[in-house]
């Protein structure tokens, strides 16, 4: 039996941030008791506390607390069961100073509405339950609202905590220079990101080049011509990654990408429906649309709708990503299957593997530092690492042979 935490941290300010700690609760009648099942409620009980009601000294609890396995089965089962009973949260700081170093993993994420994250933190999540790591989870939420120096800050004073061991950045725009600047200091850091170009972190993500490509080839061998693509924003690398796959499928069937075909939009449904509304306007309209992610999919779905069109007989679409809203629109959404899940386990498989490094730690990679966080080695000669997993394209209602293609035409595909 393992008893799980969860931190979850909110707030601009870490030092006036939000922290709950959570775990399984298995007594449902004290879950009810304090109006908010599986939340632990604070006690101010110290591992003296519980060593003295198991009748063992504080060593063998705080062994049963770092899963080692040398603690009598019996002994094990009667210490967590007072643990459960009496609602115990550890002292995750006085665990560091009595271990030497801290257990906890801080994850970056940009916000908890992005509907990509519960898969990813799924991922990390399973694979951090079988580890003696918690989770520190701190949302960076309203992004656009900040500066890049606040966004820096904000991470140095999760640092300055010294409560992670390691951090795992999902998606951290701006702050992505800065991470690596930490990282090349020491600092344990996996990436999980697809808006910038690779740093020196350790970084793990989709190849969207050629889930893209296995898009528009799927619509090519449908015996579409006339494809066009919205783009994510420019500023993305991904953007420009699925608009390599998208030219590369166009190129092997022999056709020169149109730039009137080709728009930028913003990764959302109202810049999808925009684009689309140009794309459906034209006097020689396309016959089918690639649409760089499902957001604005569903924003070509409301254009569609506003001139009449119907969803595939008159236009063919295609999304990316798989979010869980895509198999429920009508029709359901044919899109490039992100691997959200296995994404969040490899990042964290990854950085787990450089906390248990046996190598050095650089001890000047933050300034006013006392203590190293893990053994891990600043960046050296070696190439980064890079774990880039396979898309999968996921066929459903959107797509159809065009209209105008004959039945001869298309037996000859």
């Amino acid at each position: 039996m393992r008893v799980n935490f969860f931190l979850f941290v909110t707030g601009t300010d870490i030092d006036h941030a939000t922290v709950l700690v959570t775990r399984p609760c298995g007594n449902t009648s004290r879950c009810q008791d304090n109006k908010q099942e599986g939340v632990v409620m604070a006690e101010k009980l110290t591992i003296r506390d519980i060593a003295r009601l198991a009748g063992v000294s504080k060593a063998t609890v705080s062994r049963v607390l770092n899963q080692k396995p040398d603690v009598d089965p019996i002994t094990r089962e009667r210490i967590l069961r007072l643990i459960e009973e009496r609602a115990f949260v550890p002292s995750i700081t006085a665990s560091r100073l009595a271990g030497g170093r801290s257990r906890v993993i801080g994850i970056l994420i940009p916000s908890l509405t992005w509907p990509l994250i519960p898969e990813i933190m799924r991922g990390i999540s399973e694979v951090l339950e079988r580890s003696p790591y918690e989770l520190l989870l701190y949302s960076i939420m309203r992004e656009q609202d900040r500066t890049g120096k606040e966004q820096r800050d904000v991470i140095d004073r999760i640092l300055a905590t010294k409560l992670a061991a390691g951090l795992l950045a999902v998606f951290p725009g701006q702050s992505a220079q800065h991470l690596t600047r930490l990282h090349e200091q020491g600092i344990p850091i996996v990436m999980i990101d697809d808006q910038a170009k690779p740093t020196s972190i350790p970084w793990a993500g989709a190849n969207n080049c050629m889930g893209s490509y296995a898009a528009t080839r799927y619509l090519l061998r449908l015996g579409h011509r006339r494809i066009a693509h919205i783009q994510g924003p420019s500023k993305f690398l991904v953007s420009y990654e699925r608009y390599q796959g998208y030219c590369e499928a166009l190129s092997e069937f022999g056709i020169s990408p149109d730039p009137e075909l080709v728009m930028e939009g913003d990764f959302m449904p109202l810049g999808g429906r925009n684009c689309a509304s140009k794309l459906l306007a034209m006097e020689e309209r396309p016959t089918a649309i690639f649409a760089a992610n499902d957001l604005m999919a569903y924003g070509v779905l409301e254009a569609a709708e506003e001139r009449g069109l119907r969803v595939p007989e008159d236009l063919s679409l295609v999304g990316f990503d798989d979010i869980p809203l895509s198999a429920h629109t009508r029709p359901a959404l044919t899109t490039v299957r992100q691997p959200f899940y296995s994404i969040g386990q490899r990042a964290i498989e990854l950085l787990l593997s450089l906390l248990e490094s046996p190598r050095p730690v650089n001890h000047d990679w933050y300034p006013g530092s006392v203590q190293p966080y893990a053994s891990f080695s600043p960046v050296g000669q070696s190439e980064p690492i890079r774990i880039r997993l396979a898309t999968n394209l996921v066929v459903r209602a959107s797509c159809s042979a065009p209209q105008a293609l004959s039945a001869t035409t298309l037996e000859e595909l």
